[in-house]
C-alpha cells in the first residue's frame, strides 16, 4: 500500500530524517535524468564520490555504468537514474569511507523517495542494479537476485530487469568474473532497450 504524505512527512530530501543515515552523510543524493524517462535505473546508495558530489553515478561505478550505457546503445541524458537510498552508509576504515549495505529498514524508510521519483518520472522500465535496489523496487525483503537476473518480471503496469551492481563489477575478484558481470549488466541494458520498442 502506498505511503500518502502528511505534516510529518519531509516535504524536501534535504530535510528527510525517515531514519538515521543522514546523520553521517555529506548530503543525500537524489536521481538525475530525464524528467519523463521511459527507462530508469535504480542502483543501492550513493558511494563516498556521489556523497561528495551531491549526483549519483559519478564515481567508478558511474564510469562502469556509462560504458555499459554506450555499449547498449542508451545516451544517459534519456534515462533517469537514482537509488534505493539517498544517505551513503559507511564504515571508518583507515582515512577512507568504506560502503555498509543498507539494513532493510533503512531501504524501507527511503522507499518513500523512490515512490516519488516513480510517480513524477512515470517510466516504463526499470533497471534494478544490484539485490539492495531489486528488494526497494519489489518492495519485499525476501528476493534474491540470482531469481531475476535474465527473467524480467511486470509488476503495476512497468518492467522490471534485475542485474548486478556496477561496484560489484569492479570488485569481483578474477578478471574473467568482472567481465562476465559487466556482460551481465550491458545484457540487462539491452532487454530494457527491447522492453521499451
Amino acid at each position: 500500500m502506498k505511503e500518502k504524505p502528511d505534516a510529518q512527512q519531509p516535504s524536501t530530501l534535504d530535510e528527510c530524517r525517515r531514519c538515521d543515515l543522514w546523520r553521517n552523510a555529506t548530503q543525500p543524493v537524489g536521481g538525475q535524468g530525464a524528467r519523463r524517462a521511459k527507462l530508469m535505473l535504480v542502483g543501492e546508495q550513493p558511494g563516498d564520490q556521489e556523497d561528495l558530489a551531491g549526483k549519483p553515478f559519478v564515481g567508478p561505478a558511474g564510469d562502469l555504468l556509462d560504458a555499459a550505457l554506450e555499449a547498449a546503445g542508451i545516451d544517459r541524458r534519456q534515462v533517469y537514474i537514482t537509488n534505493a537510498v539517498k544517505h551513503f552508509k559507511w564504515e571508518p576504515r583507515g582515512k577512507r569511507r568504506m560502503h555498509k549495505t543498507p539494513a532493510q529498514k533503512e531501504v524501507a524508510a527511503c522507499h518513500y523517495w523512490l515512490e516519488a521519483e516513480l510517480e513524477s518520472v512515470g517510466p516504463d522500465v526499470i533497471v534494478a542494479l544490484g539485490a539492495t535496489a531489486l528488494k526497494s523496487v519489489l518492495q519485499s525483503g525476501s528476493v534474491t537476485l540470482k531469481d531475476y537476473m535474465g527473467q524480467p518480471v511486470e509488476r503495476g503496469g512497468r518492467w522490471i530487469v534485475a542485474t548486478y551492481h556496477p561496484a560489484y563489477a569492479l570488485r569481483v575478484p578474477s578478471s574473467e568474473a568482472r567481465a562476465e558481470a559487466r556482460q551481465a549488466i550491458i545484457d540487462a541494458l539491452l532487454e530494457a532497450k527491447r522492453l521499451l520498442s
